[in-house]
């Protein structure tokens, strides 16, 4: 067996009896400077090996064929009403989405972009609107022109007052012309406004009434609009609470639709109009007309990642718009790229945000005004979106995690002139590169080598200095022992 004196043979730490040392004012003082220096080194050490580093690279965009990217956007405009306001999707692939509203909401705002009331409802997707056939038959003038000067005393007086607000350059106006005058006549017929007084059908030219037609907040023509007496709130700037029809334009149609409205109204007592609102009409056929020309538009839609656009406009298949009219002035809340990060990622977020672009919602608060006016007409607003994609990952136990993936882009934005229906446009384009951004953790090992490196460095250097100031001493005191002597 081996002995331990064989064993302590190899003790590296041999022990001096502490008889045999002396301590120093030098050292010391020493001493405290070595402890004060490797708890300052330590302090560094772990500060640099807590603080995460990245390294940045620019790599061909690994995204897989088929992905799809969210827009989020929040856009208010001044004066496109949620009735006709339309989100529509296209890219160079030939995808062409038209009308989305699974995604999209749409709340009512007046021109200080203060909402006004609920989310409007555009009801299902509008089917093919029936037109009558009796265009070329002859049809007298049935209905009755209205116009800023006799539009609210006729609203007084009748329960129900319906109105045909048209233009005449309009070919869908021209086509309900014949069949809206022929329904006129026959609901006078049926419903005498002298003897029975509870119905009545008008109509307003937008060309020559243009104010009675913007107070009523008219887009697109031709507009049927449902007056009730006693429901309208007529000292609130010119609001009004009504309806919209959108059933069948036919003679048929119409007249059918004018008794559905007459038929819960006593001939006695006219004045129960607004208790007894009909309800015979379906949904779809009659809805509430929006309170003010205004529309914030919200939500998300999903893009293949190609080339594409993002478009917002007044759309109807059987209204028209006149451009020149037109105005697609609005302010850009909020349009972002990319998936919303979840909070259970925020603190990660947090950590790495330095190392982030700011450019991820550049058009937030941006406004886009466009004056009204004969040199300001027919102007669409562009805004052309290069896209990036900034993924940033990080190593752990030799595997690499995705932390975060953003997508950053630049803006540029022009208002020109059209010959068309004025739009709001946002044209992207993805970059086939993307940023990685890869966040590279110290090694422990490497943390404690180096602890372990301060700790002996210091202590050694600090011995080194201890001996030459003590031997430095001890020679000082014997030289002047020999001049003594």
């Amino acid at each position: 067996m081996i002995s331990t004196s064989k064993i302590k043979s190899v003790d590296f730490y041999r022990k001096i009896p502490r008889d045999l040392t002396e301590a120093s004012l030098s050292g010391a003082g020493l001493s405290i400077i070595a402890a004060l220096s490797m708890m300052f080194l330590f302090g560094m050490e772990l500060n640099n090996y807590l603080t995460v580093s990245t390294s940045t690279s620019v790599i061909v965009d690994k995204s897989s064929d088929g992905d799809f990217l969210r827009i989020d956007f929040n856009i208010s405009f001044h004066a496109l009403s949620c009735e006709f306001a339309s989100v529509d999707v296209s890219d160079v692939l030939g995808t062409n989405r038209l009308n989305i509203t699974k995604t999209v909401r749409k709340f009512p705002i007046d021109s200080d972009l203060k909402p006004t009331g609920t989310e409007f409802h555009s009801g299902a997707i509008m089917k093919l609107v029936k037109h009558g056939d009796d265009s070329d038959e002859e049809y007298g003038e049935g209905a009755v022109p209205l116009s800023g000067k006799n539009f609210d005393r006729f609203s007084h007086h009748y329960p129900i007052l319906v109105v045909n607000f048209y233009a005449p350059w309009c070919s869908w106006s021209n086509r309900l012309k014949p069949s809206w005058e022929k329904a006129a006549t026959i609901i006078r017929q049926r419903y005498d406004p002298d003897t029975d007084g509870r119905i009545l059908l008008g109509k307003v030219d937008c060309t020559e009434e243009v104010e009675l037609c913007r107070r009523n907040h008219i887009q697109g023509y031709p507009s049927i609009r449902i007056f009730r007496k006693g429901s309208d709130v007529r000292d609130n700037h010119g609001h009004h609470d009504h309806e919209s029809y959108y059933g069948d334009r036919d003679t048929e149609s119409l007249v059918k639709a004018m008794e559905s409205l007459v038929a819960p109204i006593p001939l006695e007592s006219q004045r129960l109009a607004l208790e007894n609102k009909s309800e015979n009409m379906t949904d779809d056929a009659k809805r509430p007309a929006p309170l003010v020309g205004g529309c914030r538009i919200e939500g998300f839609v999903r893009i293949k990642k190609v080339p594409g656009n993002l478009v917002i406009s007044a759309r109807s298949g059987a209204h028209s718009f006149d451009a020149s009219q037109m105005n697609m002035s609005h302010v850009i809340s909020h349009l972002s790229f990319g998936k919303k990060i979840s909070p259970r990622l925020m603190s990660d977020v947090k950590r790495i945000l330095p190392y982030l672009g700011g450019s991820h919602d550049r058009l937030n608060g941006r406004a886009y005004i466009s004056q009204h006016g004969d040199s300001n007409a027919n102007v669409t607003i562009e805004h052309y979106l290069q896209i990036v994609k900034t993924e940033v990952v990080t190593r752990r136990y030799s595997q690499e995690h995705k932390l975060v993936e953003e997508y950053e882009y630049t803006a540029h934005s022009s208002l020109v002139q059209s010959l068309h229906i004025p739009v709001a446009k946002f044209h992207f384009e993805l970059s086939p590169m993307q940023v990685l951004v890869t966040e590279n953790p110290k090694s422990f090992s490497h943390f404690i080598t180096n602890v372990c490196a301060i700790i002996g460095g210091v202590f050694t250097v600090a011995g080194i200095l201890d001996s030459i100031l003590h031997n430095t001493i001890k020679l000082m005191k014997k030289v002047e022992l020999g001049k003594n002597i």
